[in-house]
This record gives structure tokens, sequence and C-alpha cells, in this order.
């Protein structure tokens, strides 16, 4: 297993949180399992916080205050770290996602957010939140744009997603607009930053067809799973349900169509909205 990853505390709030925890942890001579152990969670996850994989609770905060007589260091910064752009359900899994090697995602419904184009995250938002003011549909697509700026790296994160085909027929914001979303998409399929894959409606039923579904891996931290629900989710890191979520993917994958044949159809339904939004 590879050692810490050594981080920046300059980098950012949970870097600092993680960075000091390490060093005071050491300093007290204890193990990521035994300062896990009264706070009811495994090594791992003490890990994770090092890394900056996971967000602190306050709960936790206390606990370890009290452990490494930090003298109230870290309830100080878990309660300014808690102050999110992000949904509650999302927050902690998007601060992972912010710092994953490897993302996969499952769509059922919906192009993934890291690869929506403007005017399909605002239809998103706006088909959810159909009675909210314009100004909050807009810091919500200015914060889902903000997160695409990931695959600004051109090789770094490693992202795969499998879009149901249900993704590709559902005319998000109408049919120029879907045009739109799916040619991004392509376009980012083609210069090789993304690998995308469609998932048939002639695959039948599948093992991932009660939500979505993302994996993240890193550096030097246990993999994560979050999964996705109306207004709900849950971040996962036991390593057996993991697995199982794991496995999940692995057989999604096994009933997509290939990359390529994928692109053709995605191509060709890109084509149909197209042509729809010309026919009015």
């Amino acid at each position: 297993m590879p050692g810490p990853k050594k981080l920046d505390p300059s980098s950012s709030p949970r870097a600092l949180l993680g960075a000091e925890l390490r060093h005071r942890r050491d300093k007290a001579g204890l193990s990521q399992e035994e300062l896990g152990l009264p706070l009811f969670v495994s090594g791992s996850f003490i890990g994770q916080l090092e890394s900056g994989t996971r967000r602190m609770q306050l709960d936790q905060a206390q606990k370890i205050d009290e452990i490494l007589h930090a003298d109230g260091f870290f309830v100080r910064n878990c309660v300014a770290l808690k102050k999110s752009k992000y949904p509650d359900h999302f927050a902690e899994a998007a601060e992972a996602e912010a710092v994953a090697t490897t993302i996969k995602e499952y769509a059922p419904q919906l192009i993934p957010g890291l690869l929506q184009t403007e005017p399909y995250a605002r239809a998103v938002f706006r088909g959810g939140l159909p009675t909210a003011a314009e100004n909050v549909v807009d810091d919500l697509t200015t914060v889902r744009l903000e997160r695409a700026q990931l695959l600004s790296d051109p090789t770094t994160p490693l992202v795969w997603a499998v879009l149901d085909e249900a993704v590709l027929r559902r005319a998000v914001g109408g049919p120029a607009v879907m045009a739109e979303a799916l040619n991004h998409v392509l376009k980012l399929a083609r210069e090789h930053r993304i690998i995308v894959q469609v998932l048939p409606f002639s695959s039948g039923a599948h093992m991932a067809m009660e939500g979505q579904l993302k994996l993240m891996s890193f550096e030097d931290a246990p993999p994560l799973a979050y999964l996705q629900g109306l207004g709900t989710g849950k971040l996962q890191d036991d390593p057996a349900t993991v697995r199982h979520y794991e496995l999940t993917y692995d057989l999604v994958v096994a009933g997509a169509l290939s990359p390529e044949a994928s692109l053709a159809l995605i191509e060709s339904v890109a084509e149909d909205h197209a042509h729809e939004d010309q026919q009015f």
C-alpha cells in the first residue's frame, strides 16, 4: 500500500485540517486505527480525513479535539468547512470528486453534472425547481459548471460514464438544448477526455435500475461509492459495500454498447433532436 500523500496545507481548508490531524495524531503516537476506535470509525476513515477525501463531522471534531488535546482547533475549522455551495446530500461527494483520480458513473436519467452544458444544466434546475427565483437557478447552474472545470486537466481524473438510452431520448430543455448537450458529450469523448458508453433499452433489466451510481478512486485512500435519489444521496465507504457497487457497475458496462457504437448512437440521436428543432 502506498504511503500517505503529502498535502499542501495552503491548497484548501480541508487540506489544512487533514495535515493538522495527521501531525497531531503522529505526535500523540496513535495509529489511524487507534484514533478511529473511540470515534467508532475505521482506521481507513481516519486516513480519508487526513487525505482530504472525507469531510470531518462536528461530533467527530469534538472527540478528536478531546483525544489529541487540540484546544478546539478541529471544531473551529469543522464549523468553517461545513459551509458548502452544494446541497447537504451532495456536499461531501462533491468534495471527494474534486480529488478523485478515477470517476465512474452510471446515469439513468440525466447527463452527468460534469458533462452538462450551461443550457442543459439550467433546464435541469428549472425543471426541478419550477417556482424558484431566477437568481437561484443562476447560482445552481454556475456551481455545476464550476465542477466541470475538473475536466480542464487533459488526463486527470479519468472519467468513464455509462448513459442509459433514456438520457439521450429525454429532451431536457427542448430539442436544440438536447442536440447541443449530446454534441458536447461527443466532443469530450472524441478528444479522448472521457470514456462514454450507452446502455440500450434492449439490455432489459439490470442491477442499477433503481438509481444513479458514482464510483470514485483516489491516489492514497480507499474507493468510495455515491448513490443518489430524489433529493437524497449517500456516500458509502464500507469495503464490502463498495465492492458490491463496483460489481454493479461492471455488469452495467457489460450490457452497454461498445464505445464506438455508443458514439454512433449518441450522434444519431443528437441529429434527430437537431432535425426536430428545425421543424418548429
